[in-house]
């Protein structure tokens, strides 16, 4: 099967499955050509069956900005002509699937389009009201609907009503070849965090508002009181100022490490102890997901997606978002108490590789576009 991945190239969940559904289909026989503004940044090995185009800007005074959903749809339209596409898979709805129908408005033979929601598409973004038409629209032309959890479709339903084709629920995935846990190798590496044996603490995001990532600092100092800690902040993004001032206010700046953004995340959770994503909102998770894969527990909000990745007491501790009382009790649970931690971090490996194969999802995709190229 020929199939046209649209995606966000930027560091971020939707991006990384999307690259990493387009590899594992790959080595499934299908050939893959990711539609985007740039290279994704997960995209870098190369593939036979995986090819990228990329939508180009257009210089013209009339325009303050490139309309982009613009030159989106009209690159799908050259893709889907010369690569003989079979389907379209946009990964969010705006502006993915609307420049997707424009291109099937187009096209003189159908090309269906499956819309997979990743969480702010239609939380955040969908639900103002300048978009929210456009994302119901969205949703009603595409011939499938997938959502990353069932708290993702739950919401997507409750806030745009049912639609006829209803949402199919698809969990995010891992590799465990890739997504395992402590190497010894690392611990070099280790050492070089936490020179004196401390405990290291870990988040990864786009440090976003909706991240938190204050809290993060404010569980930390917390956790360092009581045990010897050290903190790995790995990301970039709007909060960044906030978050470093919050370090310096509270007189840790040689104990926290900014590690800006990294492509190879594996290999940082490898040595870490426990992570914390303290999210006001999350429809899934990946980073959480990734964490327990590597055997590092996890201790986050109670929202949206995540009870369905962190098992409360087995894997992780959730949290009421903003509790970072909580939070940090939860952390030092794990730290203080190593049958407990060695407990957890062997059901956090178990449970991500037994529940979240990267095979059960890529099986999933593949039937929900089996069923809309046979019925197109």
């Amino acid at each position: 099967m020929k199939i046209g991945i649209i995606c966000y190239p930027s560091y971020g969940g939707s991006g990384v499955v999307a690259t990493e559904l387009g590899y594992a289909l790959g080595e499934r026989g299908h050939e893959v050509h990711f539609i985007s503004s740039a290279r994704p940044f997960r995209l870098h090995r190369f593939h036979e069956q995986l090819f990228f185009h990329e939508v180009t800007d257009v210089s013209y005074p009339l325009f303050k900005y490139p309309p982009y959903t613009l030159l989106l749809a009209n690159k799908i339209v050259e893709v889907a002509k010369y690569a003989g596409l079979d389907v379209i898979h946009a990964h969010y709805a705006i502006p993915h699937s609307i420049s997707a129908y424009l291109a099937q408005q187009m096209m003189t033979r159908p090309l269906p389009l499956v819309t997979t929601l990743h969480g702010t598409d239609v939380t955040l973004v969908g639900a103002y009201e300048e978009f929210f038409q456009l994302t119901r629209l969205a949703l009603r032309v595409s011939a499938r609907i997938t959502a990353v959890s069932k708290a993702l479709a739950w919401e997507t339903e409750k806030t745009f009503g049912t639609t006829e084709q209803g949402i199919e629920v698809v969990p995010n995935f891992i590799d465990p070849k890739v997504y395992l846990p402590k190497a010894g190798s690392m611990q070099k590496c280790r050492g070089h965090f936490a020179p004196h044996g401390e405990k290291i603490l870990a988040h990864i995001s786009n440090f976003r508002e909706v991240k938190r990532v204050v809290d993060v600092v404010n569980i930390f100092a917390l956790v360092e009181k009581v045990v010897p800690s050290r903190l790995l902040l790995v990301g970039d993004g709007p909060e960044m100022v906030r978050v470093e001032r919050e370090v310096s206010r509270l007189g840790l700046e040689g104990k926290v490490q900014f590690l800006g953004k990294q492509e190879s995340v594996q290999e940082i959770l490898q040595m870490v102890d426990v992570f914390l994503l303290p999210s006001e909102q999350e429809s899934f998770g990946l980073v959480a997901l990734e964490a327990m894969a590597c055997g590092v527990p996890v201790v986050c909000s109670r929202v949206g997606g995540l009870p369905e990745v962190v098992q409360h007491g087995k894997t992780g501790y959730l949290a009421e978002v903003g509790d970072v009382q909580g939070m940090s009790e939860g952390v030092l649970k794990l730290l203080t108490d190593d049958l407990r931690y060695k407990a957890f971090s062997e059901q956090a490996v178990t449970w991500a590789q037994e529940t979240f194969p990267v095979e059960r999802a890529v099986q999933g995709y593949e039937k929900v576009y089996e069923s809309v190229v046979h019925s197109s």
